[in-house]
């Protein structure tokens, strides 16, 4: 529900229900003070313009009807006999919560409420009184009734009497009015508890859940969950915080992870660095001492010292690399390679150190001699160079031998580097692509390295577009792919290596 939609309810709140429950109230109130005290008397007759009109104020109208049938009769008595004009007089006393009654000896003869009638009839005043008071209204206090009295004979001698017969309201409407008062000030107070209880429920008791979970994220508890399923604002707001906490725990998640594989680098590093430190300054203190006192001992400590400090420059260019990865600062250069020729020219280099080691290098290219892709020439090298590296450096059998093939996939090229070394782990064959990882625990000096070589080969393939993966039997050999997207002739090339 959005913040519109709850605006609109609290808006209909504030107008809606106080005039509904204002029309109970007026209705309750009503009814109560209309029957009066004595609950036996039905109030059908009376009207609920008699809550909000004084007796007085409608005394004049009752007065000038009395007059009016005085006279009448004055000038024809026979005119009391006359059914249209008792109706008449009932339809004009009506509008002020009055009624006629005539009386012919001991029985009724015409009224214009007979549930009234039968309960006025009986406690009716008898004929002397009207002439005793000159027609004055009298008040019948057990009934709350005021009566006006006009005695008169009907045409063959008989007794009458007609009575405008009126319930006393002039202290009911106050009543009424302080009642309603009341209600209303009631009602009010009812609505304004209701809204804000219905104002905290929608609103107050969310941003108080928020809050709390704000407070937990300040304190660092990634893990408070805040769920809803609210639609609007309020849950689009939780979802938000929700999302908002996952990330943050995703990246202290990466951050604690981070700082353990520094740890671990530098752990590594250490290693690594001291290894060839010892040896070269093991070496160097040999020739300091005399120990190499023949020239072919002397050749032998200084080559030794020269490929420790190779091993230690081409570590520390790993690590130059690594953090330019780390940081995604590698410049990439690309061009439309011709994959044949590049290939070519590759395994022809790399061929030549396979050699002077006793590895076996075969080359196979499956695909068409103008297919191309779109690389980094350099960057790519690097991946061949780290692959092949790591096959050398776990190669375990005397004849070993590595294959390259070149597969044609569709709208693809596949590279596969095949080796007959000592193989990877079932367990272990999903992290080689991992920084830092290394099956070797024990870091051998002699298969030693920063454990970074694979993770460099899968960012560059990424960058590329591409994807790697490995296979591997333990103690047979290993075998890595990767996949690159061909170039195609109707691609543009800006397009294509922004698309990278």
């Amino acid at each position: 529900m959005t913040f519109r939609q709850r605006l609109i309810i609290a808006f209909t709140m504030v107008i809606v229900i106080p005039m509904l429950l204002f029309v109970i109230s007026f209705i309750v109130i009503g009814n109560a003070m209309t029957r009066g005290e004595d609950t036996k008397h039905p109030a059908q007759y009376l009207d609920y313009k008699s809550l909000t009109e004084d007796y007085h104020q409608y005394s004049e109208l009752l007065d000038s009807t009395y007059e009016k049938i005085r006279e009448d009769l004055d000038a024809d008595p026979a005119i009391i006999e006359d059914p249209g004009y008792l109706q008449s007089l009932s339809e004009r006393v009506s509008v002020s919560n009055s009624y006629i009654l005539v009386r012919k000896g001991t029985d009724l003869y015409y009224t214009g409420n007979e549930t009234a009638a039968a309960q006025d009839f009986t406690v009716l005043p008898r004929y002397s009184l009207a002439q005793q008071n000159e027609g004055t209204g009298f008040y019948i206090d057990s009934m709350a009734k005021m009566v006006k009295q006009l005695d008169f004979s009907f045409a063959d001698g008989s007794e009458g009497s007609i009575f405008i017969i009126t319930r006393v309201v002039s202290l009911i409407s106050r009543q009424f009015l302080a009642g309603m008062f009341i209600a209303m000030a009631a009602i009010l107070l009812f609505t304004a508890l209701l809204l804000t209880r219905w104002l905290e429920w929608n609103f107050f008791d969310p941003m108080g859940k928020l809050n709390i979970a704000m407070n937990n994220i300040r304190d660092g508890n990634l893990d408070y969950r805040l769920q809803t399923s609210e639609k609007g604002e309020i849950g689009n707001l939780y979802r938000n915080y929700e999302e908002m906490r996952l990330r943050l725990k995703e990246s202290a998640e990466e951050k604690l992870e981070r700082e353990r594989q520094n740890r671990e680098l530098i752990t590594n590093i250490s290693h690594d660095l001291k290894t060839p430190i010892t040896s070269i300054k093991g070496y160097v203190e040999g020739l300091m001492d005399g120990v190499a006192n023949t020239p072919e001992k002397q050749e032998k400590y200084i080559r030794t010292i020269y490929n420790k400090a190779n091993d230690m420059n081409t570590l520390i260019n790993e690590l130059t690399l690594y953090s330019r990865i780390d940081n995604d600062k590698i410049p990439y250069n690309y061009h439309r390679i011709n994959v044949a020729d590049y290939f070519g020219d590759c395994v022809e280099e790399i061929g030549m150190d396979m050699e002077s080691r006793g590895i076996t290098l075969n080359y196979s290219n499956m695909v068409a001699p103008d297919t191309r892709i779109i690389a980094d020439p350099e960057q790519m090298k690097r991946v061949i160079n780290n692959i092949v590296g790591n096959s050398v450096k776990y190669m375990d059998k005397p004849d070993g031998w590595i294959e390259i093939r070149i597969l044609d996939e569709e709208d693809s090229v596949r590279v596969e580097i095949e080796d007959n070394g000592k193989g990877i782990a079932t367990k272990d064959l999903p992290n080689i692509f991992d920084r830092f990882y290394r099956t070797d625990s024990s870091r051998n000096s002699e298969q030693g390295g920063s454990g970074i070589g694979l993770s460099i080969v899968r960012k560059v393939i990424e960058d590329h577009g591409g994807y790697v993966w490995a296979t591997s039997r333990e103690g047979e050999g290993t075998c890595v792919h990767f996949v690159i997207r061909k170039y195609q002739e109707t691609a543009d090339l800006d397009d294509y290596v922004e698309e990278i």
